[in-house]
């Protein structure tokens, strides 16, 4: 589709309001991730459970001190110039919102493995005949970190920003995120 200046520049401010509505996402995921507290024992500080929080949580952690990616000078005014810088940050912003919310959905499974384990073990050591419980409880967590895939992290933010009525016609692809990411 080929635009005049004007239509550039408005589509431009509608580059600039979809920045601000991923970054404020990355924001209030962020936000979500670092309320999380635990404090296990430290006998289970190893478990599977209580490691992927902590990963889940540092990743997320890792993704707010990354700078911003875009080696693009300012645009002084060139739409063109503009139109691409914001393209870039949307990319940018895009990639870290995927990455903090495939984190969330980390953490959240593996406090719901906590909160299951504590259910059990009712606040008591663990003993063999717990096994069998918390056995499944481990498989619970497998699975459903299996089930975390890029797909579905891609899927779930796409289906949230579409119900909202957000513009999301230059969002990258999953390909263009994940190639960000490797």
């Amino acid at each position: 589709m080929s635009y005049r200046a004007n239509d550039e520049s408005e589509v431009n401010h509608a580059r600039a309001m979809r920045i601000t509505e991923i970054m404020n996402d990355f924001r209030v995921i962020q936000h979500h991730i670092a309320q999380i507290r635990v404090q296990p024992m430290r006998e289970e500080s190893e478990l599977f459970g209580f490691r992927t929080l902590r990963h889940a949580i540092s990743q997320a952690q890792a993704v707010l001190a990354q700078p911003f990616r875009a080696n693009l000078p300012a645009p002084r005014g060139d739409v063109e110039q503009e139109k691409e810088q914001l393209r870039q940050v949307i990319i940018d912003a895009a990639v870290r919102r995927f990455r903090v919310h495939k984190n969330y959905l980390q953490a959240t499974a593996a406090l719901r493995w906590i909160n299951s384990r504590n259910a059990v073990l009712g606040g008591r050591s663990p003993h063999a005949g717990h096994a069998p419980a918390l056995q499944a409880i481990d498989n619970t967590l497998q699975a459903e970190l299996a089930s975390i895939t890029n797909q579905r992290v891609e899927l779930a933010l796409r289906s949230q920003d579409a119900a909202q009525g957000k513009w999301l016609e230059e969002d990258p692809s999953l390909a263009l995120i994940l190639e960000y990411i490797q």
